[in-house]
Parts: structure tokens; sequence; C-alpha cells
């Protein structure tokens, strides 16, 4: 079993902070963003790896930070693994769901994973979801609650039906089909994985990651953990400033 952490994007709404720096690694509270996420990963039971796929500019970065973390630890055998899209401009993205398979196809065989983006900060813990996912044969998102139309406007949004099954995963929709707002945090069964093969293919909607969500769950069974918390989510100057107040420490001066 794996972990994927989705970290090639070039953060050019949060320029000029990540001209030159990726997102995942900004401080939030004297850490990188991705920390948080690593250290809930590393709690995993059974999980071997965590893939983190980065772009050409970035990949450098992502090498010092593994660097930095060795002493961590995590789980026995437990290891990070860093994969290179090649791609050197925004321009030129491949998109997270090419991003995603790019990593599939260096592993030799399809397994459960987790799958995440690198800017988020979740607030709450992933181990229960983790243990009841590996128990079950379907694929899992997480709902979130949220009542406000223009956060609805720029998220995931989900449209379940009563037993909590996922219809649909819509991205940043202008008629937002409930009040169930969708992290990009996913727990893929191998199933998953051939079908990534023919969505990919097909070209459409590669950029963010819930087009394949929204994809799957047309085709097999995505369930949804509801949760009553929250998620900060790290993807304007602005959501940078406030993850640093809600947690403790002043941004950087920008």
């Amino acid at each position: 079993m794996i972990a994927v952490i989705l970290c090639a994007g070039f953060g050019t709404r949060m320029y000029p902070l990540t001209r030159e720096f990726p997102k995942p690694l900004l401080p939030v509270a004297d850490r990188p963003v991705i920390d948080y996420l690593m250290d809930q990963i590393s709690e995993l039971p059974d999980l071997q790896a965590v893939h983190i796929v980065s772009n050409r500019k970035f990949i450098d970065h992502y090498k010092d930070w593994r660097e930095a973390r060795s002493g961590y630890g995590g789980p026995e055998g437990f290891r990070i693994e860093l994969h290179d899209n090649g791609v050197t401009a925004n321009e030129k993205r491949l998109g997270a769901a090419a991003d995603l398979r790019l990593v599939f196809k260096r592993i030799d065989e399809p397994s459960r994973a987790l799958v995440s983006a690198g800017d988020n900060i979740y607030r709450f813990s992933l181990k229960p979801l983790w243990e009841v996912f590996v128990e079950n044969d379907q694929h899992y998102v997480v709902a979130l609650p949220e009542t406000d139309p223009a956060k609805l406007k720029k998220t995931g949004v989900l449209e379940l039906d009563k037993n909590g099954r996922v219809l649909r995963l819509l991205e940043k929709p202008q008629n937002p089909p409930s009040t169930w707002g969708c992290p990009p945090l996913y727990f893929l069964q191998p199933s998953a994985w051939p079908m990534l093969d023919t969505f990919v293919e097909n070209g459409d909607n590669l950029d963010a990651p819930g087009h394949f969500l929204d994809y799957l769950c047309r085709t097999e069974k995505v369930a949804a953990f509801k949760l009553n918390s929250s998620r900060l989510d790290i993807g304007s100057i602005d959501s940078f400033r406030e993850a640093n107040r809600f947690l403790g420490r002043k941004p950087l001066i920008i």
C-alpha cells in the first residue's frame, strides 16, 4: 500500500512567493505545508512508501526537503520516493491525473493508494479513515461541510445519494449540488489504476484530480467519509496568511 502526494504545480496564484519555490514547502507555523500531511501519513499501518511527484523546476527543493526529513522515521520499511515529471514551465504542465498516472506506471503492481494534493493541511486524522478503507473494497473520498456558496464554487463538491455513495464530484461548480465540499484527498482501490489509464488517454480534464474521481464514481462504487471537520487549503496568499494565523505564527512578509 502506498501514498501519492501531488506536488507538480507551479503555484502561479501565489507569486512572488512561489516563483522560485514550491508551494507545498512554504512554511506554515515554521513548518513546511507538506510536513503536516507527512506526519499523518507516517501513522498509517502497512504503508510501504510515499511517492511525491514534482515538476523539473522544483525537484531539487524536494530532494533537500527529503534529506532534512530523513530523521523523522515512520513505519518499518517506510520510504519517500521522488518523481520528476520533466515539466519546466506552467504552460506545459501535465495535469494532476497525468502526474498520478506517471507514478502508478513506475510501480510494478497496483495496490491500495491514498492520494492527496500537497498544499492542504487536514484538520482531522487520516488513520481511522485508512483503517476503514483497507477493510473494504470500495473507493472513498472525504466530505466536509461548507455552507458558503462562494467557497463551494472554488472547490470540489459532492453529489451524494441517501446512503453516502458519491454520484458526482464536480470541480468548482457554478451551481453546487450540495453543501459537501470534497478536498483533494482520495482512497483508491487497485481497480482505479487501469481506469486512470483510460481517463488520461481520453485526454479530458486532466488538471484537477477531482475530474478523475468524477469519472470513477460513474463506473465504480465511491463512498464518502462525512466529517464534521475542516482543512486549510494553501491556494492563495490570503489563505497562506490565514493558515499561519490559525496555527499560531506570523506569515512571511510579502
